[in-house]
């Protein structure tokens, strides 16, 4: 394993991998969108918080399609790319993949989504990203 920043991988980077259960779900069987935003919203801090070294907070959804309805039992994999750094904000893309049908398995893109966050300090004020 290397010691890579956050900044150096412009690539796509696993984040978070869940499976949606019944209770996530609508009465038709699908999951709700809510649910799975949420899921979006934590999967894209991930990076700002590595990069910002601390506390960051959502301050925009640039951008949230859903592609393709989940199910139970999907396994879901959220995906980050870094798009922007600023001086206090860090602008992320998140793609979501279903797994499904484990005797056949197949990999569906659900969802793609734009979030931008702020880097926050102790009592919530927006704060400088460190350089270094």
């Amino acid at each position: 394993m290397t010691d890579k920043s956050p900044l150096d991988a412009a690539e796509r980077q696993l984040v978070l991998r869940v499976i949606p259960m019944p209770s996530d779900a609508n009465a038709n069987g699908d999951i709700f969108g809510g649910w799975i935003m949420a899921q979006v919203d934590l999967a894209a801090s991930v990076l700002p918080m590595r990069i910002s070294r601390g506390r960051v907070t959502t301050v925009a959804v640039n951008e949230f399609v859903f592609k393709q309805p989940v199910s139970v039992g999907d396994l879901l994999s959220f995906y980050a790319t870094v798009i922007r750094v600023g001086r206090t904000s860090i602008t992320v893309h998140v793609e979501v993949e279903a797994e499904r049908n484990p005797a056949k398995p197949q990999h569906v893109k659900v969802t793609e989504a734009n979030l931008t966050f702020v880097a926050i300090d102790d009592v919530g004020k927006s704060r400088e990203i460190p350089r270094d």
